[in-house]
């Protein structure tokens, strides 16, 4: 839940504690859960919105996909891994062939 360990969810819990007292807690965790639940409601209306006025061919949108890192992982770097797993990898250079043992590799004294 949004990276918060149960180490962290105890401190908020004593600070919250501390800051609105035990008689305010209550109200104020009625109040932060009715804000949740509306805001829940409201992001849903607006995908269900944006589904429809799309049309049926993006009924099974994501709005996650609409990130640009999420699209850039899903549409192009997938379909690398499908391209990479079906062919050898190449770097465009022929392959040298491996001498036989106990032979010297070529040296051209000129070279250097």
């Amino acid at each position: 839940m949004f990276g918060i360990g149960p180490l962290e969810l105890g401190v908020i819990a004593i600070v919250a504690v501390l800051v609105f007292g035990p008689d305010r807690l209550p109200e104020f965790a009625r109040t932060a859960g009715k804000l949740l639940r509306q805001v829940r409601t409201m992001v849903n209306n607006a995908q269900n919105d944006l589904r429809e006025e799309l049309g049926p061919e993006f009924a099974d949108l994501d709005v996650r996909d609409l990130n640009p890192r999420s699209f850039v992982r899903k549409h192009l770097l997938d379909g690398m891994d499908d391209d990479l797993d079906d062919k050898p990898v190449s770097n465009g250079y022929a392959t040298p062939e491996r001498l036989p043992a106990g032979t010297r590799a070529p040296f051209d004294p000129e070279s250097t």
